[in-house]
């Protein structure tokens, strides 16, 4: 490629792709029809279709207000690239986010310092009410291992600058990586205190493990309240977007590092199984729904992959140099329907079909794949549900891995294989420690599972205190709290993975202080966490 051209790969609102070779001269009089002033990149870089407005040509830091209001993101870290994001929505939280329906374009910044005066790339991209007004650059060509800092303009404003990270290269040994992991964020059942927490805690990476939204309606009687009905639309998982991402604890955390993202139910519905609803029943309408929320999600979150033919491909892996490989799966999408009615069941025979799936027969084989050829010290799988089995009684949660014991059984013996698996859990509004083991009693550990409490979603009471006892009595699990929200932060070495489990009080907008309530290690060959003083 020489100096001339600029490689753009554009993502269609119906979720096609193509690519086209935009050249210099063709940016440069796109961008005089604005009365834009020029800016090239000098990296490499993919804009993905989504921009308004006529760029500031010379903008300044601002707070997060006008047609910045969602903040700006990043995530997926390579070792030469990173996704830049915002979304254009002055009134986020509404039908449109108060934005016409006219095209924008945008301008992006990429520089190695806060002032911007080190550029290392700076280009123009144009988006569209298709796309509700989001902007997604996949920004390459960056150094390994570097810190960088982002912004955007557009009609005479500017973001706030969000700072991102590529990954080390994948030869790089790399002596430490810090990582706050958390799940679970219903806007009604609480304040998002602990995201400022986060924040503070200066992560390399951010892992979310799923339940970003809460598609329900509204509840008069919690700490806040949704913006609408139940959501069931393009237009209404767009709004509710909005406004969750408009808090601006939560804008603070995509705003200091890189993201890596899965997703889980409420995205779309609560216990969702592939194209079925939680009745089981199958209809062209939920299709329609679970195609509008996976359509919301990507335009709202700095993933790589965009939606094709109504689904969105979720799993990939993104490695740490020689540390760590981040290995994320997707939960949801390909599964089959929930074994013996679903929910709480007794067991029944159905549970331990093994054609039965969890992850659907595309995605087994490449997990498998990734399993086999993992060289890194630390294997860590990035993970929506539950995998120790939690027996109650004599009945299981369909919902969780414990509903697919058949193909649990082989994502274990495939975790055995490789030197160290970890296994990150959100989903249950719990903090824990488990060790993953094949279902039967007495199986060896070949696994730990770190289960972080959730943001703000708050389990049911009588429910909650008897699943605390029933769990701390199962012996797979050495620890198990679901009294707190919070999240968790760990720090990784070639010699051992510590972790905190944190809590803060979510029920006043006050930031309050941060309790560690316990904290764990995981050494180096020796599958199972062990109490940290």
């Amino acid at each position: 490629m020489n100096g001339n051209e600029v490689q753009g790969t554009v993502g269609a609102a119906d979720g096609t792709r193509w690519s086209s070779m935009i050249t210099r001269r063709a940016v440069l009089a796109g961008m005089a029809a604005f009365g834009l002033a020029a800016c090239v990149p000098r990296g490499v870089w993919r804009g993905v279709g989504n921009v308004i407005g006529a760029p500031d040509p010379d903008p300044v830091d601002g707070m997060p207000s006008g047609l910045f209001a969602l903040g700006v993101a990043s995530g997926d870290p390579q070792p030469t690239g990173v996704v830049l994001w915002t979304r254009l929505a002055p009134t986020p939280s509404v039908i449109g986010g108060g934005m016409p329906a006219d095209d924008v374009l945008v301008r992006w910044q990429l520089a190695t310092d806060d002032q911007f005066q080190d550029l290392v790339a700076d280009g123009v991209v144009q988006t569209s009410v298709a796309v509700a007004h989001s902007v997604h650059i996949e920004v390459d060509g960056l150094s390994p291992d570097t810190t960088y800092h982002y912004r955007f303009t557009t009609g005479g404003q500017v973001s706030q600058v969000g700072r991102t990270r590529t990954a080390p290269a994948a030869d790089a040994e790399v002596d430490e990586l810090r990582m706050v992991f958390a799940t679970c964020q219903e806007y009604q059942q609480g304040f998002y205190t602990a995201w400022s927490h986060a924040a503070a805690e200066d992560p390399d990476v951010v892992v979310f493990l799923g339940d970003y939204i809460y598609e329900g309606g509204i509840s008069s009687n919690k700490p806040r309240q949704h913006n609408s009905s139940q959501v069931r639309t393009l237009d209404a998982y767009r709004a509710r977007y909005g406004l969750y991402k408009s808090d601006p604890r939560l804008q603070s955390a995509h705003r200091v590092a890189p993201w890596i993202l899965i997703w889980d139910d409420h995205e779309v519905v609560n216990n969702y199984a592939g194209t079925l609803p939680e009745s089981g029943v199958a209809s062209e309408d939920f299709i329609a729904r679970r195609t509008a929320a996976y359509q919301a999600y990507w335009e709202h979150q700095p993933i790589r992959s965009r939606p094709v033919d109504g689904g969105l491909q979720m799993y990939r892996s993104l490695g740490w140099g020689t540390l760590v490989d981040f290995i994320a799966i997707d939960g949801r999408q390909y599964r089959s329907e929930a074994a013996c009615g679903g929910g709480f069941a007794l067991d029944c025979e159905q549970r331990s079909d093994p054609s039965r799936t969890y992850l659907g027969a595309e995605q087994r084989a490449w997990l498998d794949d990734r399993l086999a050829s993992s060289t890194a010290r630390w294997t860590v799988l990035v993970n929506p549900q539950v995998m120790t089995p939690m027996p109650i009684g004599t009945g299981w949660v369909m919902d969780q891995w414990d509903g697919f014991p058949a193909e649990r059984s082989h994502v274990v013996g495939q975790l055995a294989q490789v030197r160290n698996a970890v296994v990150l859990t959100g989903d249950i509004h719990a903090a824990g420690v488990g060790h993953v083991r094949d279902e039967p009693a007495g199986s060896p550990t070949v696994a730990t599972e770190l289960i972080t409490t959730s943001i703000s979603s708050t389990p049911t009471g009588t429910e909650a205190a008897v699943l605390n006892q029933v769990v701390n009595s199962l012996e797979q699990f050495p620890w198990f709290d679901n009294t707190k929200r919070g999240y968790a932060r760990a720090t990784i070495t070639p010699d051992h993975l510590d972790v905190d489990f944190v809590a803060t009080d979510v029920t006043t907008d006050v930031l309050g202080p941060l309790t560690v309530e316990t904290s764990w290690r995981i050494v180096d060959g020796t599958p199972g966490a062990v109490p940290r003083p």
